[in-house]
């Protein structure tokens, strides 16, 4: 399975361009079709053009014609530029499993710009994996199971606690702000007494691409199951608190519980399904965010990669 779709590698000589970043934006500049081959490949690798950091804007303004900023994020990164954030800062040992960027929220962007300004020494590809293989991999009764929705269910503290405070979440300290920004998505909330401020929001599992109208696998479940994080943190995480206290957790819609069984197998076929983009420095990766999840390898040395996206 995971050899039957990969990303289409854009290079110099394929494009007859400029190995620069000047090229790569003289390409880009003359390519009317970029949004089409995007849809039908799913994901692009720009490689070969030496994109420098300094270079990196004005190949991201072509690429990205409106840069959101990461609002409503769960993942911890660091903002280095307008609207450009490191990509996920988990201690370099850990996969972090596939998913679509945002699927939990009420709005996600449509495609996402990876940057590689420094690649690791050894391991840290970005695995994609396409969400109707993802879907189709899946059992029967998980699909079924599922077919209702999730919900997600977030405590985001006040700026001392597990996972990440409000005001790093929502990007303000403004209540109001936050609260206009939850009841435009949907979501109920509540502020506890101790400044916390609980989110739970319900959403589906799947969704069809508004151009193909295929149906994918568009949900984050397994990564907010405390089964998905591996026995042993799971259990220490329940002698600390309940489970509706942690920072993050999920149910089905109507508050049922899913069974670990379920998170696991949502995890592992879909990274089973993924191919990995192995990083050489300079290049992008830039992916239909509803037709591709993505995730990271684990790896060794330093490595420096860059994300934006647009709507």
């Amino acid at each position: 399975m995971p050899d039957s779709w990969k990303p289409l590698e854009i290079d110099p000589a394929s494009v007859g361009a400029e190995a620069s970043a000047a090229g790569l934006v003289s390409y880009l500049r003359g390519e009317a079709g970029l949004d089409d081959l995007l849809v039908k490949e799913k994901a692009l690798v720009f490689r070969g053009f030496g994109v420098a950091p300094g270079e990196l804007d004005g190949v991201m303004d072509l690429l990205l014609p409106n840069r959101l900023a990461y609002v409503h994020g769960n993942s911890p990164r660091t903002k280095v530029g307008k609207n450009v954030y490191t990509s996920t800062e988990y201690p370099p040992e850990f996969t972090i499993s596939m998913h679509n960027e945002l699927s939990y929220a009420s709005a996600w962007p449509s495609r996402l710009l990876f940057y590689c300004e420094k690649a690791a020494t050894t391991g840290g590809a970005t695995p994609v994996v396409d969400g109707v293989l993802w879907l189709e991999s899946l059992d029967p009764e998980v699909r079924a199971a599922y077919a209702g929705g999730v919900r997600y269910t977030q405590n985001l503290h006040d700026g001392l606690g597990l996972g990440k405070s409000w005001q790093d979440t929502f990007e303000t300290d403004d209540r109001d702000e936050v609260e206009a920004f939850l009841a435009g998505s949907g979501a109920t909330w509540q502020w506890k007494s101790d400044g916390t401020l609980r989110v739970s929001q319900v959403r589906p599992s799947t969704i069809k691409h508004p151009v193909t109208g295929v149906e994918v696998w568009f949900n984050q479940s397994d990564q907010w199951h405390s089964a998905a994080l591996g026995d042993e943190t799971a259990k220490a995480l329940a002698q600390i608190m309940p489970e509706e206290d942690l920072p993050q957790s999920v149910s089905f819609a109507d508050g049922t519980p899913i069974p670990g069984d379920y998170a696991v197998q949502v995890r592992d076929r879909g990274l089973e399904s993924a191919v990995d983009v192995d990083w050489q420095e300079g290049d992008l990766l830039l992916i239909d965010n509803i037709l591709v999840g993505h995730g990271r390898r684990p790896f060794n040395g330093s490595r420096r990669v860059l994300v934006a996206m647009s709507d």
